[in-house]
């Protein structure tokens, strides 16, 4: 069965963008630090251990659910993500005409809906799940299944959090893997129900 699975760079103090974060700077100042463990990783034969399972595992997604604030800074990734996967992006606004054009890109106004279009999209494989604001609709709703964090060795000291506006309700994880990369260190944890 499909499993909703967040899968995120952060630094060490909790951040996955750097301040001055808009559409013209999506990473905010300095965020590119965060990413800079996928250089190089094109070949996957080529890369560290850790880091090709990593890769390979976010790779064999069967779809994406992402908001707007991630998928419209990133150019809408051409309207193809990897592998020509189906895109959901859970907005409550219609699409800007050059993202409604793109046949595998579809825009769902309810959390519920987008993340059971997208469960049904992925079939037997998971769905990648992009974004601050998605990830923590999806956890409110407790609609999200695993956290996948990328944790880099950075303390950026600002900008933005992922787990900022949760509320003061525990979320349980259990920790299901951790894995060694080249410069950063993966995460995996399961969202207790």
């Amino acid at each position: 069965m499909s499993s909703t699975v967040l899968y995120m760079s952060m630094s060490l103090d909790g951040f996955i963008a750097g301040p001055n974060e808009r559409p013209d700077n999506g990473l905010g100042d300095g965020g590119e630090r965060l990413h800079e463990w996928t250089e190089g990783l094109e070949d996957l034969a080529q890369a560290d251990e850790g880091d090709r399972k990593v890769l390979e595992d976010f790779l064999s997604t069967g779809a994406v659910l992402a908001g707007r604030g991630t998928f419209e800074p990133a150019g809408g990734w051409g309207g193809d993500h990897h592998d020509g996967v189906p895109i959901f992006i859970f907005s409550r606004h219609q699409p800007t005409p050059e993202y409604a054009q793109w046949p595998a890109v579809t825009f769902v106004s309810d959390i519920g809906d987008a993340v059971r279009r997208a469960k049904e999209a992925a079939g037997d494989k998971n769905v990648l799940v992009h974004g601050v604001g998605t990830a923590q609709h999806c956890l409110r709703a407790d609609l999200l299944d695993e956290i996948q964090i990328h944790l880099i060795p950075v303390l950026l000291g600002e900008g933005r959090r992922l787990f900022e506006h949760l509320g003061a309700e525990h979320i349980e994880l259990d920790t299901t893997q951790v894995v060694r990369g080249r410069e950063a260190t993966h995460l995996r944890y399961r969202v207790r129900r």
